[in-house]
């Protein structure tokens, strides 16, 4: 039989669904962001896993270090214990492994700026690689002000209340880590506060205005973290409030810096313009 309508499907076939191609290279696209994000990955990860084996040889020197602030301030004869078998390897190769990963953190970075960099503005772009670089450097400040100021301090006070009790003080080498690791953490996102707040007064979030205004709440929180974060002590709240409250002042003072700037500029290229015209 003939077809009834072969104008008709003619016509169809020389006008193909356009929906079709796009969905194909919709496809296409979302399959090559995976692949790139699989390579960035990849390459993040082989950066880790070099600077590890390249450390690994020195792994007990490396938690000797992580552990000279309690070992220091130890009363004579006292040491850390291991409770679990495999603890004496596993516990030096985790802070090895922390260790690559802090080093190996700008690398990473890297990777996560170079996977989202195309899909940015211009003005995003430059304001991105600054907030990553004071990120991290402020993280590492407060890796290293929790390990030279708040462990060595903490650890005094503790082995002098431990003093009158008879108690000796040890503890397990894996309790330790899980302590260290909690603080490192605690006072590297602590330390993260002026970006915070120097990123809501750009963004429009907040005010400096607002920011004074809610001052007094902020107090409260910082101590009602510091109780949540830290051992359940008086003395060790107050090492990591009083810190986050001093940084949030200066999350003040760096936004009122910032905005400064930005206005002077704007206003700057609104008499540039106003003279062109």
């Amino acid at each position: 039989m003939s077809d009834p309508n072969p104008n008709q499907n003619q016509h169809q076939d020389q006008h193909p669904n356009p929906n079709a191609d796009e969905d194909e290279g919709t496809q296409e696209t979302f399959i090559s962001h995976l692949v790139e994000l699989r390579d960035r990955i990849i390459r993040a990860g082989i950066a880790v896993v070099v600077i590890f084996v390249s450390l690994v040889y020195w792994a007990p020197d490396i938690f000797r270090l992580l552990a000279r602030p309690l070992m220091q301030n130890l009363p004579a004869g006292g040491k850390m214990i291991v409770t679990d078998v495999t603890g004496s390897f596993f516990v030096p190769m985790k802070v090895t492994m922390l260790v690559a990963f802090v080093i190996a953190l700008p690398v990473v970075l890297y990777q996560v700026w170079a996977f989202v960099a195309p899909g940015l503005y211009q003005h995003e772009k430059r304001l991105v690689a600054p907030l990553v670089g004071s990120s991290y450097a402020l993280f590492l400040c407060g890796m290293a002000f929790a390990y030279f100021v708040v462990f060595p301090t903490l650890f005094r006070v503790m082995a002098h209340y431990n003093a009158p009790l008879g108690a000796e003080m040890t503890t397990d080498i894996d309790n330790y880590l899980s302590f260290v690791l909690t603080m490192f953490l605690a006072f590297g996102v602590t330390f993260e506060v002026p970006i915070v707040v120097v990123l809501l007064v750009r963004m429009g979030v907040l005010t400096i205005k607002k920011l004074r205004d809610i001052r007094p709440y902020v107090i409260v929180g910082a101590f009602v973290v510091a109780a949540v974060v830290t051992p359940p002590d008086v003395f060790s709240q107050l090492i990591l409030a009083v810190p986050l409250i001093v940084l949030y002042e200066a999350g003040i003072v760096a936004a009122r810096l910032i905005v400064g700037k930005d206005r002077s500029a704007a206003d700057g290229d609104g008499e540039s313009e106003s003279a062109a015209s």
